[in-house]
């Protein structure tokens, strides 16, 4: 087949690449530029230059070509608005789930040519084709399975996707890596949000949004125990970057309007919860699945809940078999059915 492999410069990209080359396919390597020179100019020298650097050697070792394909506004306009809007109204965006829907197999394929049959990636992620339906399944290694960042993509983009490195564990595809003595075969996984590379996302926020202060206050004695730079900097769960003594302390609420971190180190079981709402699904196989019992992740990881979901109208309530510190408006709860992924939902309240 001809095919179109998003090389992103780091190693699993680049093993998909040769696994797709040695199997005879015709393949091109396509390096996304999604930067804004403009929007990161404070930051000084582009953060990724080495990207592409490795991007280029390992097509160059492997004699495949290498586009770079321009994709600045489509981010700007799908993706990097979409985030900072929602942290702006106090909620937990998840950025990467709408770069593969919109943008990897999205847009770019309206960027390349009609020849190319299949589009890859190095995502760890398996497709399979059974009844007329593109189904999307877990990858046999649980930490880096990325099933949920891709629970938003639909049959025709299913149909058109292809995951070389899928059935395969991190510490294979390092072995790959090492055999074909790749550039980038020592160079460390890439962590962060997909548009960002390696600019703190707080940096980011600071970019757009500035620094406002406000108090953190002790939501069990409403004492205020210090400030912090803006709502937007935190979100529901989190216990780093607070920069108190005496913790550990959580964020357990944020009150938006007031600008207010209220955070708690006691009586944490009346935060945790095991229930909540979610709507806007997105149902890979167009199928909507029935009230029941399914597993659930709300955040990327190995960790999975039981759940038993109960649909509402547009709307859906999911009962956990255990609480959780971390349900936060804006986050995704992405559903499966032993290892297929059914779909996404955005958690609501």
């Amino acid at each position: 087949m001809k095919i179109a492999v998003l090389l992103s410069g780091g190693v699993d990209s680049s093993v998909a690449l040769r696994l797709l080359k040695d199997r005879g396919h015709d393949v091109t390597a396509f390096y996304l530029k999604i930067w804004l020179q403009d929007e990161f100019s404070f930051l000084g020298d582009c953060p990724w230059e080495e990207d592409l650097q490795f991007a280029h050697a390992v097509c160059n070792q492997s004699n495949v070509p290498l586009e770079t394909i321009n994709m600045q506004n489509e981010y700007w306009d799908s993706v990097v608005s979409y985030t900072i809007s929602e942290v702006k109204e106090g909620r937990t965006p998840n950025p990467d789930m709408f770069c593969n829907r919109l943008i990897k197999f999205g847009q770019f394929i309206n960027k390349i040519d009609n020849s190319f049959e299949k589009v890859a990636s190095g995502h760890y992620a398996k497709i399979e084709y059974d009844n007329d339906k593109y189904l999307l399944k877990t990858s046999p290694d649980p930490i880096k399975d990325q099933t949920y960042f891709l629970a938003y993509l639909t049959q025709k983009q299913l149909s058109r996707a292809l995951f070389p490195i899928g059935i395969y564990n991190k510490k294979q595809i390092r072995e790959f890596a090492k055999n074909y003595n790749l550039p980038n075969m020592i160079r460390k996984d890439s962590q962060g949000i997909c548009f960002l590379g390696k600019i703190k996302f707080n940096d980011f926020i600071k970019h757009h949004l500035g620094e406002v202060e406000g108090d953190i206050i002790d939501i069990d004695n409403n004492k205020i125990m210090g400030k912090h730079k803006g709502y937007y900097y935190f979100t529901i769960g989190q216990r780093s970057g607070l920069k108190l003594g005496g913790g550990p302390w959580y964020v357990v609420k944020k009150d938006v309007e007031k600008n207010i971190i209220y955070i708690s180190k006691e009586n944490l079981g009346i935060r945790a919860r095991s229930e909540f709402k979610v709507g806007k699904f997105n149902w890979i196989t167009d199928e909507k699945p029935l009230d029941g019992k399914y597993l659930v992740k709300i955040r990327h990881g190995e960790n999975f809940y039981n759940c038993e979901l109960i649909f509402e109208d547009d709307n859906a309530i999911v009962k956990l078999d255990k609480e959780d510190r971390g349900i936060a408006p804006g986050q995704f709860a992405v559903f499966y059915k032993g290892d297929i992924c059914l779909g996404a939902s955005v958690i609501l309240e």
